[in-house]
């Protein structure tokens, strides 16, 4: 594949679709639901566990319910390390591994670097860098990964990580692996916003998004479905309080949909509120035949540009406890998690992620207020309008805690790790 933006000293090859067989998902789910009944004890990993239940009649669904009734007895680290292994061995006569073997023999890498650790589709790849001895190393890709999401794809030799506190979790999740083999390097998740080729001047930001300038803006940027179902009712309560004076100043109210989903769910807000404005990710599918479509959607350049306008120029960012709390804070933007639904109330229950490990130490560092029905997110739109440097400090703690690196200079830092580990 050809890509005139990489230098020739750059290839890109495609690995064959990985389609599971039932041997291979049945040690990779024995595997996962044996870590997350190890950990239960963290509210989010218990979440996930109660989640993934099947009352399905299919094989996969009855092998699901024989793996959740083994597990609750059968544990430990030992065993899970021991489904691992099975779960390794049944791909090693795999076509998709017998193709990467392929590549790795044509290539001779040192090194394989995984950009993330918990993609399924990536296992054959390891099995075949394991089989040939060739070193493999994986970034943990995102801030709930370790204390609120399942087992890893497959143990790695060396990792990156965010923090400090992630190098903790790392350690202290997969026990097996060696404290030196952790490197803690920031995240480029973020770097972009540092980059002069991705700003914006401000005159630009308004104009592309049709905002009046002499208002602020608020910034509501929405999940997928799958986790953050309420945006339809946060976004429509923002609007329809504008429409009422309920917000004591006129403003602008800027909508980000999600990347990972289509807009069709927004169509009744947008006939609705037609002074909403919309910015919808310009991020392409790479490949529509992946069995994993979400992971296959890659941002363009000019999607980062906007985001970055977005977050800089914004005037309070307004999510369901996503990430995009921490990228609103790198610019010390005031933030508020809307969380309405709970068991009691019939909407969809959003306020459980505030136990979830990682966003509960969010709640607890004041960095954000959190809103638990109209009247607190009307009083706390108010209050950032009025007194936009509230909780700057708290926000500031909260970034140095979670990425724990400076933005400058991340991507030199993974790159010198890279070259630590391949000569080791």
């Amino acid at each position: 594949m050809y890509n005139e933006n990489l230098p020739d000293i750059v290839e890109i090859r495609e690995l064959p679709i990985f389609v599971e067989t039932f041997d291979t998902w049945f040690w990779r789910k024995f595997k996962e639901v044996a870590h997350l009944q190890l950990h239960k004890k963290f509210f989010g990993i218990n979440d996930n566990l109660e989640a993934n239940k099947s009352t399905g009649s299919s094989n996969r669904g009855r092998a699901t319910r024989f793996i959740y009734k083994l597990t609750r007895r059968f544990h430990s680290e030992k065993f899970i390390l021991f489904l691992e292994k099975k779960q390794l061995k049944s791909l090693s006569q795999h076509q998709v591994t017998k193709r990467c073997l392929d590549f790795l023999r044509e290539d001779h890498p040192n090194f394989l670097f995984f950009t993330h650790q918990r993609p399924p589709y990536v296992v054959p790849m390891v099995v075949a860098a394991n089989e040939l001895e060739i070193g493999t190393g994986s970034f943990i890709f995102s801030w709930d990964n370790l204390a609120s999401k399942g087992r890893m794809a497959a143990n790695f030799d060396h990792y990156l990580v965010w923090s400090d506190l992630m190098k903790n979790e790392l350690l202290y999740f997969y026990p097996e692996t060696a404290v030196q083999n952790v490197k803690v390097v920031g995240t480029p998740q973020f770097e972009p916003y540092i980059l002069d080729r991705y700003k914006t001047i401000k005159e630009d930001f308004y104009y592309r998004f049709a905002l009046d300038p002499v208002l602020k803006t608020i910034c509501y940027s929405c999940g997928d479905i799958s986790t953050s179902r309420n945006d339809e009712l946060y976004i429509g309560t923002i609007a329809a309080a504008i429409e009422k004076g309920e917000i004591l100043e006129s403003v602008n109210l800027l909508v980000r949909t999600s990347p990972a989903e289509e807009i069709d769910r927004f169509e009744n807000l947008k006939q609705r509120f037609p002074f909403i404005s919309w910015n919808y990710p310009n991020w392409a599918v790479s490949r529509k035949d992946h069995p994993e479509i979400w992971s296959q959607r890659v941002p363009s350049e000019q999607d980062l540009k906007d985001l970055s306008a977005i977050l800089q120029f914004s005037h309070i960012g307004i999510n369901m406890c996503s990430t995009m709390s921490l990228d609103f804070m790198i610019f010390d933007k005031p933030v508020i998690n809307p969380v309405f639904g709970n068991e009691e109330n019939g909407l969809y229950n959003d306020q459980r992620f505030l136990n979830y490990d990682h966003y509960k130490k969010v709640v607890e560092s004041g960095a954000v207020k959190i809103a638990k029905d109209k009247e607190e997110l009307m009083f706390d739109i108010n209050f950032y309008l009025s007194n936009p440097g509230s909780d700057t400090k708290e926000r500031r703690e909260l970034l140095n805690l979670e990425i724990g690196m400076p933005l400058e200079g991340t991507s030199r830092r993974i790159a010198k790790s890279l070259r630590k580990f391949l000569e080791e």
